[in-house]
């Protein structure tokens, strides 16, 4: 056999000389960019705007592991890990739940393009920039779109969305929980029940804010819902969330028509994702390494927390300086700090929000700066039921131990991050309203934990506000976007010990 492969390659020597010259026969026009002959190099920065997030290491980990096909079983076992992760993150049992290989935007087109056909009634909440593309988007799939208007930091009554359902009997009702442009969170209570009565589907869009506020996919009666990768659950963009209820896949699997997209198409992504019980079939080439960054966000979401039941007073001596304490995650949320200053008072805090670390099998409780110092034996928060062999080694990407025990109760991943959002926008909130500054949003149980937004000062610009903290301290924040462009700037409610000192001290 290798004397024919010799004979044969004799005979086809100047053939594929020939071959050769004619593929050379013309002489490059571009040449090697010399940019890229050069180490990529990435600044350093401090991602607090509305998304993308800084990653954790352990997701960064996750994305220089070594490449799966991506239909190994391996994969499709990563991907089957994921579809749990979700259904847990949206708190629903939805069969159909699964992956879009692209953005959140992606994702609400996946939704859009499965679920409405040409001519059907289509409610849409626009009170931010989501609202607008999703009214965009079915204007384009030739459905009969009805948009709710509102200017930017308004949000949607009860009232107002039925007398929309009574009047248009959409198919479709479209809100976005956390609208990002403008720092709104919509309430979502009753929206679902309201829908169904009128015989339409609720399509919520929760990118930004799903992980930071709470959401519950089926108590709500949500029946179509989507996020991203890239805001709480710190994974790269990229990627998306995507669940329909049985009573959305109904319409889908129901069409008259096909869905206008070949990529998007819920049918094939359902086999994809292994939502149909038949065997996998190639539809697309996943992006593997993505999924694996996707994977571990997901789980660092979901890992269980193990948070000390004692709430005993914490005693704390005021040095009179104006450093923040920052927000660590803490093993042991010990209830109000007790101060004789007031500019700690109220409650406000607990040490839940400082860092604590634990020697000689005691709860301490520390604080960056010198704001506020513990009293004498170091912080020992009294009648702790902590002993010593109750701690661990620090796991992978925490800051400090944590500890199981006596007096101990587990608290799941999902309500310690609501918890923790909730906090850190608080306190954010509070300082900023201390320095004089206006919130964009009035009422502070409409405002999105996830992204906080700030009414431009008189006399500034948003631009010039943007452009010194990114190019003095390597902190992004961003202006408004789409209707709420140049009203404000959204900020990621964060640890305010990052912030930069100047803005934490004045205005200016």
């Amino acid at each position: 056999m290798f004397q024919a492969l010799a004979k044969a390659s004799a005979a086809l020597g100047p053939r594929a000389a020939g071959w050769v010259r004619t593929m050379a026969s013309h002489q490059l026009l571009v040449a090697p960019p010399k940019a890229l002959l050069k180490p990529l190099s990435i600044p350093t920065r401090l991602l607090l705007g509305p998304g993308p997030s800084n990653l954790p290491p352990r997701t960064m980990a996750a994305g220089g592991l070594q490449m799966l096909g991506h239909m190994h079983k391996e994969t499709y076992q990563i991907m089957d890990e994921i579809k749990e992760g979700i259904q847990y993150v949206f708190q629903t049992r939805n069969p159909l739940t699964l992956v879009i290989s692209g953005s959140g935007h992606c994702a609400l087109e996946a939704a859009l393009i499965n679920v409405l056909e040409p001519g059907d009634s289509f409610l849409v909440g626009v009170n931010g920039i989501w609202g607008q593309r999703a009214a965009d988007i079915g204007e384009r799939l030739g459905a009969r779109v009805h948009p709710m208007t509102k200017d930017p930091g308004g949000h949607y009554t009860l009232q107002e969305v039925e007398e929309g359902l009574a009047q248009h009997k959409p198919v479709l009702l479209f809100l976005t929980h956390g609208e990002s442009s403008s720092g709104v969170l919509q309430p979502l209570d009753g929206f679902g029940e309201l829908c169904h009565r009128y015989k339409c589907l609720l399509l919520v869009d929760s990118v930004a804010s799903l992980g930071g506020a709470p959401l519950y996919m089926d108590q709500q009666g949500i029946d179509i819902l989507y996020s991203g990768s890239q805001k709480v659950l710190n994974a790269p963009p990229g990627t998306s969330l995507l669940s329909f209820s049985d009573t959305a896949k109904n319409k889908i699997y129901s069409r008259k028509t096909k869905p206008s997209s070949f990529y998007l198409d819920v049918k094939y992504l359902a086999n994809l994702w292994g939502c149909d019980g038949q065997p996998r079939m190639y539809h697309h080439t996943t992006p593997v390494v993505s999924l694996y960054s996707l994977r571990e966000g997901l789980a660092l979401l979901s890992e269980q927390h193990p948070q000390c039941q004692h709430r005993g007073p914490v005693a704390l001596q005021d040095t009179g300086q104006e450093a923040p304490p920052t927000f660590i995650w803490s093993c042991c949320p010990v209830g109000p700090i007790a101060s004789p200053q007031s500019r700690v008072q109220g409650g406000s805090l607990g040490c839940s929000q400082l860092p604590v670390r634990l020697q000689g099998g005691a709860c301490h409780i520390g604080l960056l700066g010198p704001l506020i110092k513990p009293l004498p034996r170091a912080g020992l928060v009294p009648g702790c039921p902590c002993k010593p062999d109750d701690t661990h080694p620090p796991r992978e990407g925490e800051a400090l131990s944590s500890h199981t025990g006596k007096g101990s109760r587990v608290v799941k991943g999902l309500e310690n991050s609501w918890r923790k959002h909730r906090e850190a926008a608080a306190y954010l909130h509070g300082r900023l309203q201390a320095l004089g500054l206006r919130l964009f949003v009035k009422d502070p149980a409409l405002r999105l934990p996830t992204v906080t937004t700030v009414a431009v000062p008189t006399g500034y610009y948003w631009r010039d506000i943007v452009s010194y903290l990114i190019e003095r301290f390597g902190i992004e924040i961003t202006g408004g976007l789409g209707p709420s462009t140049g009203k404000g700037y959204p900020d990621k409610a964060s640890p305010p010990a990052l912030l930069p000192p100047s803005l934490l001290r004045s205005p200016h």
